[in-house]
């Protein structure tokens, strides 16, 4: 049921502003509260839309700090679609920003990945799906190896999708106005929309190791 997520306050940016830099320890203690309030929880709130929205979404986590500054000045957050395969959702003094991707893969699933890329049809149908991400204006990027893996020609057609250990999507939502408005559940879907058939993609076929 939407309702729930408001937007951003305009007053989470001026935490986060003061949480630059190494915030001491007595800084980052008396920022904690409105940190939780105006920063994470609206991010809980979001997600929890985009669930009602689509029960694909339902497997989420919200991250909490950590001890490194990185994590007081950026709130994380994932929903998870498979074994290793996931959006990621970053809110920072940058904006919102939003990945697809499959990283820090189980043992296994890079040679299956791999398979899956060699092959006519699957591989050929990975490639126009990243072509199709990258003009949507996606960075893709990933674990990439030097050279292309043993085992497979050195002048395969996809040999560049071969040399990935991870595949990563990403690109910045921005941080306009309606960061503060509704209007981001919205943006949020729509761009998960943009990564479905990449994230289908290696759901089907690097979910499980070989």
């Amino acid at each position: 049921m939407r309702g729930q997520f408001t937007g951003w306050p305009e007053q989470a940016m001026d935490v986060l502003w003061q949480l630059q830099g190494e915030p001491t320890h007595a800084t980052r203690e008396r920022y904690r509260a409105d940190r939780e309030r105006l920063v994470r929880q609206p991010m809980i709130a979001l997600l929890n839309e985009v669930a009602d929205t689509d029960p694909r979404y339902e497997d989420f986590s919200v991250w909490h700090y950590r001890t490194n500054s990185w994590w007081w000045q950026h709130q994380c957050a994932v929903i998870r679609l498979g074994r290793k395969i996931e959006i990621g959702l970053r809110f920072s003094l940058d904006g919102l920003r939003i990945q697809g991707a499959w990283w820090y893969p189980d043992p296994g699933q890079v040679d299956t990945f791999r398979k899956a890329v060699a092959s006519e049809g699957t591989g050929r149908e990975l490639a126009v799906i990243i072509e199709d991400v990258r003009k949507k204006g996606y960075d893709v990027s990933g674990d990439v190896m030097k050279r292309p893996p043993r085992g497979y020609l050195t002048d395969h057609s996809r040999t560049n999708l071969l040399r990935h250990r991870s595949l990563i999507a990403a690109r910045p939502l921005g941080r306009e106005e309606w960061l503060h408005t509704p209007e981001v559940v919205d943006r949020v879907l729509s761009a998960a929309a943009d990564l479905d058939a990449l994230l289908l993609w290696l759901v089907r076929h690097v979910k499980r190791a070989a």
